[in-house]
């Protein structure tokens, strides 16, 4: 999952409902009126969703989950590949020219190159 910040039409979290709010008083108490009817209803009919819901899921065969690699994955060990030796230090980059006389810092640790004598004395007025 993804850190990032998403549209807030795209749920992270599955289909979960929040609390259901109504306008007012009537109109929770008739919600919960027609809901009561409803599981009647389903009695009356012998239609009780959660009782079978939860008998299906009982009579089910448990999932019996085993780790092993696939088929034609024999492989115990992959050997490393041998070039031959270490690898040699890369020799280190010096300035061998002859333009730049220096390096100053001109504000913060900001480094800049100096190519002449007046550069470096407006470099040095510079700092506070």
């Amino acid at each position: 999952m993804s850190m990032h910040l998403h549209h807030p039409a795209l749920s992270l979290n599955g289909k979960k409902r929040g609390k259901v709010k109504f306008r007012n008083a009537a109109e929770a108490q008739k919600a919960r009126e027609l809901d009561e009817a409803w599981k009647l209803l389903q009695k009356k009919w012998e239609l009780d969703a959660d009782e079978k819901r939860r008998q299906r899921a009982l009579a089910a065969e448990p999932l019996n989950y085993k780790l092993s690699t696939p088929a034609g994955r024999d492989t115990k060990h992959i050997p490393s590949r041998d070039t031959g030796g270490n690898a040699a230090l890369a020799p280190a980059k010096v300035y061998t020219g002859t333009k730049v006389k220096g390096i100053g810092t001109m504000h913060k640790s900001n480094a800049v190159p100096i190519f002449s004598d007046e550069e470096a004395i407006a470099i040095s007025n510079m700092r506070r």
